[in-house]
């Protein structure tokens, strides 16, 4: 009876591995039921801003590197390719910006990972999430990646569960037969491979892909580009930054500036 001992490991791995993606899933909002309401929270009588679509497709770093870039060309920042920032005008347009300035310092001058580092860190970039987490556009911090690991959880159990039937089916005495124990073996491990199966299934169809910022919902309302864009100088590299990132600056001195992790003195 070591095939029973075998079969209990496969279903509570199926079982626990399920239920936790389950659980996350639920704490992330990621599962259906009010996609469509947040959306039309979020939008009823207020418009998205860039920096809203940037946490959504990059978090809040690219919220940061999108208030750099954005003061940068409008020359009230300078981002040069060693790695370093330096204020040209100390007087912030918004909120964000002003963040900015305090976590470059009072000397006006500072490495760019160091003030990305501090910014995301800022009230500024928190109250922006919570009220995007709110609305049902972005994920509670950290869900997104608990998502993903219980999605390789759910992978890593109905892989467990092929090789428990398959040491099942390896133990002496078994016969063979259509009615013997190796079809009693297909059938009981059937149970807990399905199991896991239909829950990856389900997982593919809601949740991926399994961002750790937006959610379903905002996934869609970037990929549809249903954001409005203010029109304004430099709008449409400062638009395509927020939903591409460093990827959408052709600048070789920008690129530089924004990738740099050492800079140097």
């Amino acid at each position: 009876m070591l095939w029973v001992l075998l079969l209990l490991v496969a279903c509570g791995a199926a079982a626990i591995s399920c239920i936790r993606l389950c659980i996350v899933s639920t704490r992330a909002g990621l599962l259906p039921g009010a996609s469509a309401d947040a959306v039309r929270k979020m939008t009823d009588g207020h418009e998205p801003t860039l920096y809203e679509i940037a946490f959504l497709a990059g978090g809040p770093h690219r919220v940061v590197d999108l208030a750099l870039v954005t003061m940068h060309l409008r020359r009230r920042l300078l981002l040069a390719h060693t790695g370093w920032t330096t204020v040209v005008d100390p007087e912030g347009r918004d909120e964000m910006e002003r963040t900015v300035i305090r976590a470059i310092g009072p000397e006006g001058q500072s490495p760019i990972p160091s003030v990305r580092t501090a910014a995301a860190a800022a009230d500024t970039v928190r109250a922006l999430a919570d009220r995007l987490v709110t609305a049902g556009l972005a994920v509670p911090p950290g869900a997104g990646t608990d998502v993903a690991a219980a999605v390789r959880a759910v992978r890593g159990a109905a892989l467990l569960v092929v090789a428990m039937g398959a040491a099942a089916l390896l133990i002496p005495g078994q016969e063979q037969g259509v009615d013997g124990p190796v079809v009693s073996l297909l059938v009981w491990f059937g149970l807990p491979l399905a199991l896991t199966l239909g829950c990856l299934i389900i997982a593919r169809m809601e949740v991926h892909p399994y961002s750790p910022w937006a959610s379903p919902a905002g996934q869609r309302l970037l990929a549809a580009n249903e954001v409005p864009v203010v029109q304004e100088k430099d709008h449409g590299l400062l638009a395509a930054f927020a939903v591409r990132g460093v990827r959408a600056v052709n600048d070789p001195a920008l690129r530089a500036a924004l990738g740099v992790h050492r800079p140097s003195s």
